[in-house]
């Protein structure tokens, strides 16, 4: 079951920002996310029925430090197209 928490941040990149002015956002969540459950989370606690929703996986980077392997966590992003009249006050640039 889906749940707030779930979701990490909206990211703010230049791409983003452009697919803002479309009434698309670009939100940052943890794999276990599906589409389904960000629609619910989307009604539940902002009020808005998403038009559609696209997800991306995104496998965590390898890095190296000092001779020390470590890899970054992996994530998922999800690109929702939300109605022309809908507005979430918290995203505001």
């Amino acid at each position: 079951m889906a749940d707030i928490t779930d979701i990490k941040s909206i990211m703010y990149t230049e791409k983003s920002l452009a697919l803002q002015e479309d009434g698309v956002i670009v939100v940052q969540t943890t794999p276990r996310m599906t589409k389904n459950g960000l629609k619910e989370v989307f009604k539940e606690f902002f009020g808005i029925n998403p038009l559609s929703v696209n997800s991306m996986r995104v496998n965590g980077k390898v890095k190296r430090f000092r001779g020390v392997e470590g890899k970054r966590p992996d994530l998922k992003k999800f690109y929702v197209k939300l109605p022309e009249d809908a507005k979430i006050e918290s995203l505001a640039v």
